[in-house]
């Protein structure tokens, strides 16, 4: 008679089977280290392996100025509620912090910049009439936008894409001078490019029961309200949650290898997987190349792995996939810089978290203030201190930075910033500057990234042993990246411990 699923000897024999099974991750931002952790934790044998000294990816926060700053992600979205279970777990529920209300401002148009108004959806607003929507797109813009009313409603899902949807029902002014500042300031890709069912749930069917985009905004915003998404960050920076993740990974026992470069993967005949550094390859010769197994003997310095978990960046993850899943399409990005400005006797930046300029009418995307956002950077930085970050870069063009030295960058992100805040800034007020650059993928809320993603899993997922985890699958966004990575190496043990497809008992 077969064993119960709970019978004692047979949880014996599980623990005993993950505590055999070797999984590697190959790279040790957020869902690296996310995946390492949910594997660990079931007692399996988990080697994580970085390219570059230092694990955290996008969540780095180091000194500019004097002044410990975040320089990518500074905090979180509560939706889901992962990234919070998360914080807590590692013992950081005190350290965490809310954000301050956003204070968006929208530049580069007729009237000059102008506040962003509460009653918009995605930069689409409630009531074209309302006189700061006016402010912003003008009589012309306010009279197209009003249209939107007198038009026949669309069916539910017809408009796919939200800067068709916008254009079509009010105009190219709530486009332009509303909706494209935000998506192409926060999130590098035009309202084109957008789904509205992933980026606005609901707003299509509200379209069709209200009868007009400004109504099914108003609709959506009153449903969103009742359950409010939170931005939240961490005491110190989000260094602090990378930190607690390593460390709680070394009690577990998982080997960390920072610092090597993987090569290849290559899969041995017992269907093993073999995680080539590139030392390895310096040490076996020219002869070694991608995706085979190395040659001369010579050993990896990582034990073969019955999983692998890739959890790189989207070119470093075609690189080390496509060999081995041939179908893999390549995931497009945009190159941005983002240059972070600490400056002295700023007082006021008018309360402004963020001003987005209208396409074209600068040559950055973004300057947000983290000082406006952050109790605890302020108080850090001092009562007369700003720290700005300014973002460079726009899909399908090369960030207005690119080829500039690091003083010509300083000066170009301080006139933009000051600009763009339009408070008066200049060299003798700059205590220090940080310039950072990288590949964004697209968000979850990219027209066909859902497909895309799907086909890349079901891809990676045919060849056993394979998984993929980060903001090349998930979609940008730590609340994004971490329940997609639990997700996924759940799926890593599940198959490891019950064979392929095979159930977990509850």
């Amino acid at each position: 008679m077969q064993n119960e699923p709970d019978a004692p000897e047979t949880l014996d024999e599980l623990a005993a089977h993950a505590q055999r099974t070797h999984v590697v991750v190959v790279g040790g931002g957020i869902g690296g280290l996310v995946a390492a952790l949910t594997c660990a934790k079931i007692g399996m044998r988990v080697t994580l392996v970085e390219a570059s000294a230092r694990l955290g990816g996008a969540l780095e926060t180091t000194e500019v100025g004097g002044v410990r700053v975040d320089l990518g992600a500074e905090g979180y979205a509560t939706r889901g509620g992962a990234v919070q279970a998360l914080v807590r777990e590692l013992g950081l529920a005190d350290a965490i912090v809310p954000a301050a209300a956003r204070a968006e401002w929208i530049a580069g148009v007729a009237g000059g910049s102008a506040p962003l108004p509460a009653e918009t959806l995605l930069g689409i607003p409630e009531n074209p009439w309302d006189e700061r929507v006016r402010r912003i797109i003008g009589w012309r813009g306010t009279w197209r936008a009003y249209l939107d009313r007198l038009a026949p409603p669309l069916t539910i899902g017809q408009e796919r894409s939200l800067g068709r949807l916008v254009r079509r029902r009010m105009g190219a002014a709530v486009l332009e001078q509303l909706v494209a500042p935000l998506s192409l300031g926060a999130f590098a890709i035009h309202p084109d490019d957008i789904d509205v069912q992933v980026a606005a749930p609901g707003l299509n069917s509200a379209l069709t029961r209200t009868g007009s985009l400004a109504g099914a905004v108003a609709q959506v915003r009153a449903a969103a309200d009742r359950t409010p998404d939170r931005y939240e960050g961490i005491d110190g920076g989000m260094s602090r949650l990378v930190d607690a993740l390593h460390a709680r990974l070394e009690e577990l026992g998982v080997r960390v290898v920072r610092g090597a470069p993987v090569r290849a993967l290559s899969a041995a005949d017992d269907g093993r997987w073999t995680v080539i550094l590139e030392s390895d390859a310096e040490a076996a010769g020219p002869d070694v190349g991608d995706g085979v197994a190395l040659a001369g003997g010579v050993p990896s310095g990582i034990d073969p792995a019955e999983a692998v978990i890739v959890a790189a960046g989207a070119t470093e993850s075609h690189r080390l996939l496509s060999p081995v899943v041939p179908s893999l399409a390549p995931v497009p990005g945009t190159d941005l810089e983002v240059v972070t400005l600490v400056l002295s006797d700023v007082a006021e930046t008018a309360g402004k978290t963020a001003v987005y300029p209208a396409p074209g009418s600068a040559r950055a995307a973004a300057v947000s203030d983290s000082t406006a956002r952050w109790e605890w950077l302020r108080r850090d930085a001092g009562a007369d201190a700003r720290v700005l970050k300014v973002t460079f870069g726009a899909p399908d063009a090369a960030p207005a930075t690119a080829g500039l030295g690091d003083d010509a960058v300083a000066a170009l992100a301080l006139a933009e910033a000051s600009a763009l805040l339009e408070v008066p800034l200049h060299a003798g007020l700059l205590r220090g500057s940080h310039r950072a650059r990288y590949t964004q993928p697209p968000p979850v809320s990219a027209l066909g990234h859902r497909e895309a993603a799907d086909a890349a899993r079901a891809a990676i997922h045919a060849v056993p042993g394979l998984a993929i985890v980060g903001a090349v699958i998930a979609g940008t966004g730590i609340a994004q990246v971490v329940p997609d990575a639990i997700a996924a190496a759940e799926r890593v043990r599940r198959v490891a411990l019950w064979g392929g497809g095979g159930g977990e008992p509850a």
